[in-house]
């Protein structure tokens, strides 16, 4: 695997600590801005609505520059986001940078896997896909708990000055592993040609997919400290153990998935999403039993990122003439799962349905992706079939042509 896959995997890593670690930043900024913590929340809103929006729009914006450009540009404006965020004297102006950092990291996203799939062989994209969006998952892991514990011995503020720097780090690696400048040589890509290539149906059922699967497992992680404390029980001193535990489980369903094999993609999904039907609907039935929801928690881990590397390296084989424009908006379906799952969630539970109930909108959604995932494999085979027996028709015509 190149250097330079490494590289960017690094710089999702720096970003997506910052996506994820105002959960645990929130109090301290509400205190510090004078605002209620609702109005704090609206900061992680901010940021996923920005990821919608910013992917394919910063994929179209920066589609004619060397990637390398792109992606040190892209970063550069994450830090000044950063610096001016650290430093920011009100709500308002906070507001602003999260909206600004996530158009950045957005395209920096689909920049960023574009850039990947195109430094390895057709087998090996589904794994650089892995190592690049590995980073998120070491950012739940490693960035996001490192965060919390900074800001509260320094400060919130410490933790956005904490991001800037290590992003800086990351652009400076990024100038040097990926390569760029006139001897680079990129395809020619242009906006007019990417989306003629996304008119492609099953890429849309792809689509939707990401958003159900990763909208299946992000709704119950969301609620999943309180679900711990009054469900099952736990201490609140040890539900930061049991996210990590969550995402170790990520850490190796992301590795899982990585190492198969691309022609398994469709099956990875389906294993992947029907996993995540079955532990998210026992998570609902027996999260009163501390042992067991231990257990489930982890394997929703498992299954939510064992389908990340099929979702993201599937795109590009639908849709080869775009491999931009497919990644980023494939960025913006995962962060539409990101935003509308966890509303619904909390829908259930204002409800009065209690805290279990966003297993079951977990569940639910799993359920959908799984058909989808079905529909995509048996759109597969048809074709499939459909090619098989235009070989052999052509097979058979051979012998009739020779003889005319």
């Amino acid at each position: 695997m190149p250097l330079a896959v490494y590289v960017l995997g690094l710089g999702i890593f720096t970003q997506g600590t910052s996506e994820f670690m105002l959960s645990g930043l929130l109090p301290g900024m509400a205190d510090d801005l004078s605002v209620s913590i609702p109005d704090a929340g609206l900061l992680i809103s901010a940021f996923a609505i920005g990821m919608v929006v910013g992917a394919p729009l910063l994929a179209v914006a920066t589609l004619g520059w060397p990637r390398r450009t792109a992606l040190v540009a892209l970063q550069a404006v994450f830090i000044i986001a950063h610096v001016v965020g650290a430093l920011a004297p009100g709500y308002g102006l906070l507001f602003a940078t999260r909206v600004i950092s996530a158009l950045a990291y957005a395209g920096f996203w689909g920049v960023a896997v574009a850039t990947a799939v195109a430094l390895v062989p057709a087998d090996a994209k589904a794994k650089a896909v892995a190592v690049v969006a590995g980073g998120l998952t070491l950012a739940t892991i490693v960035g996001v708990p490192a965060g919390t514990v900074l800001s509260q011995f320094a400060g919130w503020r410490a933790a956005f000055w904490g991001v800037a720097a290590l992003t800086l780090i990351s652009l400076v690696c990024t100038i040097f592993a990926v390569a760029g400048g006139k001897g680079a040589k990129e395809e020619t890509r242009t906006v007019k040609a990417e989306l003629r290539a996304m008119r492609e149906p099953r890429l849309w059922l792809s689509y939707a997919i990401t958003a159900f699967a990763f909208g299946a497992v992000i709704v119950t992680f969301s609620y999943l400290a309180p679900l711990l404390t009054d469900e099952s029980g736990l201490t609140e001193g040890w539900v930061p153990a049991v996210l990590a535990l969550f995402g170790v489980g990520g850490l190796i369903g992301m590795t899982i998935g990585g190492r198969l094999p691309e022609k398994y993609s469709v099956r990875s999904l389906v294993f992947g999403l029907g996993t995540l039907v079955v532990a998210s609907a026992l998570l609902a039935t027996t999260a009163q039993n501390l042992v067991v929801t231990l257990i489930l928690v982890f394997i929703l881990g498992i299954a939510g990122y064992v389908t990340n590397p099929a979702l993201q390296a599937r795109v590009f084989t639908l849709a080869p003439g775009a491999p931009t424009l497919v990644g980023a908006t494939n960025t913006a379906a995962f962060n539409i799962g990101n935003t509308v799952a966890p509303a619904l969630g909390g829908l259930t539970i204002a409800a009065g349905l209690g805290f279990t109930s966003v297993a079951w909108v977990g569940a639910g959604l799993g359920a959908a992706g799984l058909l989808g995932a079905v529909w995509a494999g048996a759109l597969e085979k048809r074709d499939a079939r459909a090619a098989a027996v235009g070989a052999d028709r052509g097979t058979a015509d051979e012998p009739s042509a020779v003889n005319a």
